[in-house]
């Protein structure tokens, strides 16, 4: 008789640069065994390709039937990148009782943009009282909005104590547009009209992306007749159903890092350690307290914009293999700057394109001065068309201009208006940049190999034929710039974490790095007074770039610094070897004396009994977590139910206030029979 094979479990990291995959086994120890892995280029164009190619990878080196794995869960920090990036879909913003002062509180008035909004007379109150709705507005401007977006985000005022208004707003939209809709209660039960419609917007901006992945990742499972559940990883560490994914992209920011402190835990066995994961485009540092990663309270801040989404007490920072090499502007002695926009690598463009690339860098190189391009292309990609709805007039043409082969952009732009409309289309991720970064700088000294070395050289040469404040070359050949570059990418980690331990302590941690007295002691500054700075942990360095980005760390942060085996498929071995955990809120107010309101999922009941209206609550919660734990992919959950009362005492009499009721619902990821 046969033995029924093993189960195994697939891990996919989708990332800005690689998609990662790991096989993984719950037997082999207590920490399991990773059977296989490996990387393949994250396509962006189509994320399946870069997909297959990883998991192909791993298949073959198993030898791994597919029939055998019996879960698949991935990571991504896709949504991350975007929002560090300033990309995303363009999106129509809907505001229900809010006005024109409300978009200048919480950063919701730049991260809007050019995007278009609309406000309708609406909302409720405190107590879930509306005001009278007004959608005539919305519904004349529904034709064109419809033509020129990807999607909709509705935020009501108070909505979070009633949702009556989000959902007619939402129910109108679909009707006559047939695109997808975010509406701000589903999403957070948090009071703050103007953060809960930020997170809204960034949310209904993802939806296409974390789309695309899950039906890219989806379609390959199925033709490869891997007949597993698909889970994702959120930002909080827990994993989520992909159907589940897919409605709250916004929930995914922060999933590839949630995921690699995840993996660094169970790699390292650290209870106690600074977590920091270097990517191509960010690098992401949080804090292992007591074998848990910290989470934020306040909600994740990403690319400078403070959410309502639980997640790790994560600080992610523009800085990364693929970040872009800048100079300081005007300096004697310029300063080499680092990101935080993420440039296709030269030695990678070359790898793909060839002469296309190499044949415009040595053409430049033979120019008697520098040029301001140098070094520098543009190319689509190769997103959908129906991604570019909206582009102006100058946008459209430019566009038109740049295709699948990266062009030289000192032959594409005529005008310095152009390369502001340059800008706007990467901005709105339909166009790479492709120049010099670190990991050109680290193929042209011999210390990564996987992309073209000759490109990357050739724009090593380039970049050190920059100019100092002196009128002279900032480098005496590539190997020095290259070598200076690197350094820098190592010191800036550094100092990254260090202001992220010395944030976590309460300081400004920004402020406290950049003081001098900090500055001296990370750099050892002799003299007769010593400084000296130390972390009180160790550093997990996580990243495929981690062990030589890191090898200078310890010395920088005055303790070791950790680089384990499997770190370069960290977020990849996080993603399986975690818990789905999801929960459910209501609120139970007095409008008025003997009158308690409960607010619980899309409903709102009045009760004359606070005990009856309290045990409505729990009851409900309850149901619906239990519902919501079902859908994010866990048939065994166990479910934790707390109740926090507001109250007061006047004349000695007790006096109900408010009451806060959260179901949390945890457990193991169903897989398949």
């Amino acid at each position: 008789m046969t033995a029924k094979p093993k189960p195994l479990f697939l891990g996919i990291d989708t990332g800005g640069t690689y998609t990662d995959a790991v096989l993984w086994s719950e037997q082999g120890g207590p920490k399991g065994k990773v059977l296989a892995k490996a990387k393949a280029l994250t396509t962006r164009h189509d994320l399946a390709v870069g997909i297959s190619g990883a998991v192909d990878a791993v298949l073959g080196k198993s030898a791994t039937d597919p029939a055998a794995i019996k879960l698949v869960s991935m990571s991504t920090t896709l949504a991350t990148n975007a929002l560090v990036e300033g990309q995303g879909g363009r999106v129509a913003l809907i505001m229900i009782g809010f006005t024109g002062a409300d978009l200048a509180r919480d950063g919701l008035k730049t991260a809007l943009g050019t995007d278009p909004v609309v406000f309708c007379p609406g909302g409720h109150d405190v107590h879930g009282n509306a005001a009278k709705l007004d959608l005539s507005g919305l519904e004349a401007a529904l034709p064109e909005l419809g033509a020129s977006v990807s999607g909709f985000a509705v935020c009501a005022y108070f909505a979070t104590r009633n949702p009556a208004h989000e959902l007619a707003a939402r129910d109108l939209i679909r009707e006559k547009t047939g695109l997808p809709v975010t509406a701000s209660h589903e999403l957070s039960a948090k009071l703050g009209g103007p953060r809960r419609a930020l997170t809204t917007l960034l949310n209904a901006r993802l939806i296409s992306m974390i789309d695309r992945l899950v039906a890219a990742t989806e379609g390959f499972l199925e033709a490869r007749n891997i007949a597993a559940p698909l889970m994702v990883v959120r930002g909080d560490g827990a994993l989520v159903s992909a159907a589940f994914a897919r409605q709250r992209p916004i929930e995914t920011i922060l999933s590839g890092p949630a995921a690699s402190l995840v993996g660094a835990r169970h790699m390292t066995g650290l209870d106690n350690a600074m977590v920091s994961d270097i990517g191509g485009t960010t690098t992401d540092v949080a804090v292992l307290d007591g074998g848990r990663p910290r989470l934020d309270p306040e909600g994740a801040t990403v690319g400078g914009f403070r959410t309502m989404v639980e997640a790790v007490a994560m600080r992610t920072f523009g800085l990364g293999g693929d970040s872009e090499v800048a100079l300081e502007d005007g300096a004697l002695n310029p300063k080499i700057l680092l990101g935080p926009r993420r440039l296709v690598p030269l030695a990678l463009a070359g790898m793909m394109h060839g002469a296309s690339v190499t044949s415009e860098l040595e053409r430049q190189l033979r120019a008697p001065n520098p040029g301001r391009m140098d070094g520098r292309f543009a190319l689509r990609t190769g997103v959908p068309d129906r991604l570019a709805a909206g582009l102006t007039a100058p946008e459209a043409k430019l566009y038109e201009q740049i295709g699948a082969v990266p062009l030289a952009i000192d032959r594409l732009l005529t005008s310095n208006a152009q390369n502001a409309t340059l800008n706007r289309l990467v901005s709105r991720g339909l166009v790479h940049i492709s120049g010099f970064t670190p990991s050109d700088a680290a193929h042209v000294l011999g210390k990564q190999a996987n992309w073209d070395p000759t490109a990357a050289r050739l724009g090593a040469e380039l970049f050190a034929r920059k100019r100092d404040g002196r009128g002279q070359y900032i480098a005496p050949s590539p190997e020095v710039i290259s070598e200076r570059v690197l350094l820098t990418l190592t010191r800036w980690s550094a100092e990254y974490i260090l202001e992220t331990a010395f944030a976590e302590d309460g300081l400004d941690g920004a402020a406290t790095v950049a003081h001098a007295l900090v500055q001296r002691a990370v750099d050892s500054h002799p003299g007769i007074a010593r400084l000296s700075v130390a972390l009180d942990r160790p550093v997990i360095g996580l990243g495929a770039s981690a062990p030589l980005h890191y090898a200078g760390l310890a010395e920088l942060v005055g303790n070791e610094c950790v680089v384990p085996e499997d770190t370069d498929v960290a977020n990849a071995l996080g993603a399986v070897v975690g818990q789905v955990r999801v929960s459910a809120e209501a609120r139970v107010s007095q409008p008025k004396e003997g009158l308690f309101r409960l607010a619980s999922g899309q409903t709102v009941r009045d009760f004359t009994d606070e005990a009856k209206a309290i045990a409505a609550a729990e009851a409900d919660v309850r149901a619906i977590v239990a519902a919501r734990a079902k859908d994010a992919g866990t048939d065994n959950a166990e479910i934790d139910v707390s109740t926090e009362f507001k109250v007061s005492t006047v004349e000695a009499q007790r006096m109900f206030i408010e009451a806060h009721v959260v179901a949390v619902a945890s457990g193991r990821p169903r897989i398949a029979v």
